[in-house]
C-alpha cells in the first residue's frame, strides 16, 4: 500500500470514528451554530474574539491568540422534526401524499470535536481543528407505505473538517491565518424509489447504502485590535469541491455532486466594559451556488433528477447576525450568552424535497461558561434552545394538497481546554 493511500486510509478511519455516532446538525441550514463550546455558548459569535483552538473552524487568524493548548468536547444534540399534508389524494398523474403528520425519529445525535494549537516563535503558530456538519438527516416510518410510497424513508448527510492552520503575527496584536481544509462527508438516502422516472439513473437514486467523498479547500482570515477596547475579524472559505456520490449520481444534481458552499465571517468584539465582552458577528453562507443544493425542485421532469440542471432542494443564501456577551465575573469563571437569526433557507414552493432536508430553523437562543480549576486545566459548558419554525407551501405534483414543514431543537455541549 502506497504512502498516499495510508494517509487517506489512516484519515478514512479517523472520519468514521469521528463521525460515528454524529448525524444531524441542522442549525443554519446544515452547518452549525457555532463552533467550540465557547462560541456556541455567544450563539457563535467569534470572528474577531478567539478563545480555544477550535477557532479555525470561524476565523484561522484567531489561533495567533488562544496560546499553547489543547481542546476536546462533545456537544448532544435534539432536533424535533416533522411534516404534515393536508388536502384531498388525487389520482395519478398527480403525485399526492397520504394526509396527516409525522414525525422523524432518531432525535439525538452525539457530535464530538477537537482542537490543538502550539506557539512556533513569538509571531507563528500550528494548529489543527477538527469539527462536523450534518443537517440532511431524516428518518419517517414506512407506515402507509413511506412518505413517498418506498417503505422507510429518510436521508443522511454527515460532513467532518479536518483544517491543519498557520497563523502569522505580523505587527503587534494584528494577525493572519490559513486553513488548507481536508472535508470528508457521508451520505445515504432510502424511500426515493418511486422518484425513479424522474431520474436519469435510477439504479443511482435510492437504497444503494452509504457512499462517501472527500474533498479539499481552504479558509483564510484576519483578526487584530482596532483600538484599545475595539477587535475585528473577517475570514472565508471558499468552495470545498468534494468527490461526487456514485451511489446517488440519479439524485443529487450534476451526477452526484455535492460541494460544500462557500462562507464568510465577519466581527467585532467591545470590552468597552470592564469584565465584560459584547460581540456581534454576521455570517453568509451561499448554499444556492451548489446545484445540488440550490436547485429550485421545479420543474421536474422525466429523466432530469441528476443532471446538471435537475432538481436540488431549492435553499437560497443565508445571512446571520450573532449577537455574543461574555462576563469575566472573577479569574477563574465567565459567564456567556447569544443570539443569533438568520432566514431560512427554504421557500413555500419547495417544501416536497424538504420533507428529506427541514433545514428551517431561524433564531437561537445559548448560554454558557468556562470554570478554571487551575491554571493548566478548564471546563466549558453551553446550552442552546432553537424554537419551532414552520413552512407551509403546495405540493407541486399535486397543488390541491398543502405540505408543512416544522421543527424545534434542543442541546447542549461540554469541553475541556488544557494549556501548556
Amino acid at each position: 500500500m502506497g504512502f498516499h493511500m495510508r494517509i487517506k486510509t489512516a484519515l478514512g478511519v479517523f472520519a468514521l470514528t469521528t463521525l460515528s455516532p454524529a448525524a444531524a446538525l441542522a442549525t443554519n441550514g446544515y452547518s452549525s451554530h457555532g463552533y467550540g463550546t465557547i462560541s456556541m455558548g455567544m450563539a457563535g459569535a467569534g470572528s474577531a474574539l478567539s478563545q480555544d483552538s477550535i477557532a479555525a473552524a470561524t476565523n484561522p487568524a484567531g489561533m495567533a491568540f488562544v496560546g499553547d493548548r489543547i481542546d476536546g468536547g462533545v456537544e448532544v444534540f435534539s432536533p424535533r422534526r416533522e411534516y404534515s399534508v393536508e388536502g384531498p389524494m388525487s389520482p395519478p398523474p398527480a403525485f399526492s401524499l397520504q394526509p396527516g403528520t409525522y414525525e422523524s425519529s432518531k432525535n439525538g445525535f452525539v457530535i464530538p470535536y477537537f482542537g490543538f494549537n502550539r506557539e512556533l516563535s513569538d509571531t507563528t503558530t500550528f494548529g489543527v481543528s477538527v469539527f462536523a456538519n450534518g443537517g440532511m438527516n431524516t428518518d419517517y416510518s414506512g407506515e402507509s407505505g413511506g412518505t413517498f410510497y418506498g417503505g422507510r424513508t429518510g436521508v443522511n448527510l454527515e460532513q467532518l473538517f479536518i483544517a491543519p492552520t498557520v497563523s502569522w503575527e505580523f505587527a503587534d496584536n494584528q494577525a493572519i491565518g490559513i486553513s488548507p481544509i481536508i472535508a470528508y462527508q457521508r451520505f445515504a438516502a432510502e424511500g426515493l424509489q418511486s422518484f425513479a422516472p424522474f431520474s436519469s439513473d435510477a439504479n443511482a437514486l435510492s437504497n444503494n447504502g452509504t457512499d462517501d467523498a472527500w474533498g479539499y479547500g481552504y479558509q483564510i482570515g484576519w483578526q487584530g485590535g482596532i483600538t484599545d477596547t475595539l477587535r475585528g475579524g473577517v475570514s472565508w472559505r471558499n468552495i470545498v469541491k468534494m468527490g461526487e456520490f456514485d451511489k446517488y449520481r440519479g439524485l443529487f444534481a450534476e451526477q452526484g455532486d455535492f460541494d460544500i458552499p462557500q462562507m464568510f465571517n465577519a466581527g467585532i468584539a467591545w470590552s468597552g466594559i470592564q469584565n465584560h465582552w459584547f460581540l456581534l458577528d454576521i455570517q453568509h453562507i451561499r448554499y444556492s451556488e451548489i446545484n445540488s443544493v440550490g436547485n429550485p425542485v421545479m420543474p421536474i421532469t422525466p429523466g432530469s433528477l441528476g443532471t446538471d440542471e435537475g432538481a436540488g432542494f431549492g435553499w437560497d443564501d443565508m445571512t446571520i447576525v450573532k449577537l455574543g456577551w461574555q462576563w469575566q465575573q472573577t479569574p477563574g469563571h465567565a459567564w456567556r450568552a447569544g443570539v443569533s437569526y438568520g432566514e431560512n433557507p427554504i421557500s413555500d414552493e419547495d417544501v416536497l424535497f424538504n420533507i428529506l432536508a427541514p433545514g428551517v430553523q431561524e433564531w437561537h437562543f445559548t448560554g454558557g461558561f468556562t470554570h478554571n480549576f487551575s491554571d493548566n486545566l478548564e471546563l466549558s459548558g453551553m446550552a442552546f434552545f432553537s424554537p419551532t419554525k414552520e413552512v407551509s407551501g403546495p405540493n407541486p405534483l399535486a397543488p390541491n394538497q398543502t405540505i408543512s414543514l416544522e421543527m424545534y431543537q434542543i442541546g447542549a455541549a461540554a469541553s475541556l481546554g488544557w494549556t501548556f
